[in-house]
């Protein structure tokens, strides 16, 4: 509920500083006196857009704040999703700088307007005589009848399934998209895997094949080499092993009189080894190469094969290549097993088509149910208001399962006949302003019995009604008032004695200056302001007796 607002330097406002109660709050004033002010600078924290410079004083910016008490509101869930701090006491501000922009917050957090009017839809139902197309809506009306036939766990179930099956069908249209390009593309996947399939490909194969192509293609220049060196250390007459030998013998024979010459000998021994084994390599090495032309055809040939495969997909590595191959085969994989797939998902789609139906059944028939509850009360309300001949009739048809939607698969209009004799036909058809405003009363009324509806405010919806259907239309509001927050703008006596506070919107003259201002009334106050909307600003004793009586 709305439990303080505050209000700096818009329009007519300097200062203003309003707590409210949380049952029926009246507010009285001439006209002109700022009551359409005040909703203004109410609307800018719900999410109206700034029109124009509306400044008390120029040089300065303009704040509005809301305070709201949210903790029956169920709102933890559109804070989080909104990214926004959550508090029982909520405060909502807007600031109007002086160049005319705006900006909002929400707890101290930035919001845009879209975010605030969001949030204020939840928060305040501001109704007049002319804000009435809320009624016609199917969404609202669907409210009415699920508030009544009290729908709220089975419509959380049952949207929680429809969500699910709206996942389910997603698969299925992908599965079926996937399908569909995988037969489109199959038998030339199927060719590009066949080939390199053919190829036989080894991760590391062109790495050791350009290794061979090079030793192939300079065979004859690897021969001489270690022809020559084998020619140096084995063969010529004077070859290092012969030298070395030599060498180690010649140190030995010293060794027994020359010390030293004991370690260089043993050292020189440990080269020979290691120089003899080099030979033998070396001979081995000369023996394995051959000039063989076919065996480097061979190799030109698989290492074209590979290039030209990989020119083809515009690889750069064998091990790409391999990739390649692994990712084609398990698409025909995929492609021959997707059949299966698509049966599976289809039966689960059924299957959970069947859960939402069922569901959306009960909640037909449980909404079918409540439809002459719904029709009975508003229409005996509509009596208690001056409106006896007024006949509401709610016409709830089941529609195809094509039609199924997050609230089941009704489709809602409430008929209205407010005279005898005259058909019923689409509420927003055949009601005026005046009777949509007292069929709305009667609708809240009900629906708040079951329902915690946000703060409502009625604004003059009390045009064209006077006497005893006046103080009827002011009992609703009281009622209603005991199931949540109310504020009434009214120029009637019979709705201004009811509630459980009065507030007087006045202007004051000020040096060169006028501004609006507003307070809570006094029961003496109050017995005034009632008995001057009674007979005018100087009532007489039977005007304040008649205030007194309607105030009780």
């Amino acid at each position: 509920m709305l439990t303080r607002l505050f209000i700096k330097n818009y329009a007519l406002i300097d200062n203003l500083d309003i707590s409210f109660d949380n049952g029926l709050n009246i507010i009285t004033g001439e006209t002109g006196a700022g009551k359409s002010i005040i909703m203004g600078a109410l609307g800018l924290i719900l999410g109206n857009r700034v029109e124009g410079k509306q400044f008390f004083d120029e040089s300065q910016k303009c704040i509005i704040e809301g305070y709201f008490g949210v903790s029956s509101y169920a709102l933890h869930d559109f804070f989080e999703e909104m990214d926004l701090d959550y508090e029982n006491q909520t405060i909502i501000r807007r600031e109007i700088a002086v160049d005319g922009k705006s900006r909002a917050f929400v707890n101290d957090s930035p919001v845009t307007l879209n975010v605030l009017k969001a949030l204020g839809e939840r928060l305040i139902d501001i109704h007049s005589q002319h804000a009435t197309l809320q009624l016609n809506t199917e969404e609202f009306q669907l409210f009415v009848v699920d508030s009544v036939a009290a729908n709220d766990k089975l419509l959380q179930s049952y949207r929680s399934e429809y969500k699910r099956l709206k996942n389910y069908e997603q698969r299925l249209q992908a599965l079926k998209q996937d399908i569909h390009a995988a037969n489109a593309e199959l038998d030339y996947n199927q060719f590009l895997f066949d080939e390199l399939e053919k190829v036989n490909l080894i991760e590391g194969e062109v790495a050791q094949l350009e290794a061979e192509q090079q030793q192939l293609e300079n065979a004859e220049d690897i021969k001489k080499g270690l022809s020559a060196a084998q020619y140096a250390l084995i063969e010529g007459e004077s070859n290092i092993q012969t030298l070395l030998k030599d060498a180690v013998l010649q140190l030995q024979n010293i060794s027994k009189f020359f010390k030293p010459a004991e370690e260089l000998a043993a050292r020189l021994q440990s080269a020979y080894i290691e120089i003899k084994d080099i030979s033998n390599e070396v001979e081995l090495a000369n023996e394995g190469i051959n000039l063989d032309a076919d065996r480097l055809d061979h190799v030109n040939a698989r290492l074209s094969e590979i290039y030209t495969l990989l020119k083809k997909h515009r690889l750069d590595t064998d091990a790409e290549l391999l990739a390649l191959q692994e990712q084609l085969e398990r698409k025909l994989q995929l492609a021959s097993s997707q059949d299966e797939a698509l049966v599976v998902l289809e039966n689960e789609v059924k299957a959970q088509l069947d859960a939402v139906l069922q569901l959306a059944h009960q909640i037909s028939g449980s909404r079918q149910q409540s439809l002459p509850i719904i029709q009975e009360n508003v229409n005996n309300m509509l009596v208690a208001v001056g409106m006896p001949n007024a006949n509401l009739q709610i016409d709830l048809e089941q529609q195809a399962v094509d039609k199924l939607s997050p609230k089941g698969l009704d489709k809602v209009q409430f008929l209205f006949s407010a005279n005898k004799g005259q058909a019923l036909q689409p509420i927003h058809k055949v009601a005026s302003g005046g009777e949509l405003s007292r069929v709305m009363l009667a609708i809240k009324s009900l629906v708040s019995q079951r329902s915690a509806l946000p703060t409502i405010i009625f604004d003059e919806i009390d045009t064209g009604i006077s006497g005893e259907v006046a103080l009827r239309v002011g009992e609703v509001m009281e009622n209603l008032a005991q199931q949540m927050q109310v504020l009434a703008i009214t120029h009637l006596p019979q709705i201004a004695s009811k509630g459980t506070a009065h507030f007087k919107v006045y202007k004051q003259d000020l040096d060169d200056r006028t501004k609006s201002n507003i307070r809570l009334l006094d029961p003496d106050e109050r017995i005034l302001e009632v008995a001057q909307m009674l007979s005018g600003s100087n009532p007489g004793d039977a005007a304040l007796q008649h205030a007194k009586e309607l105030l009780g």
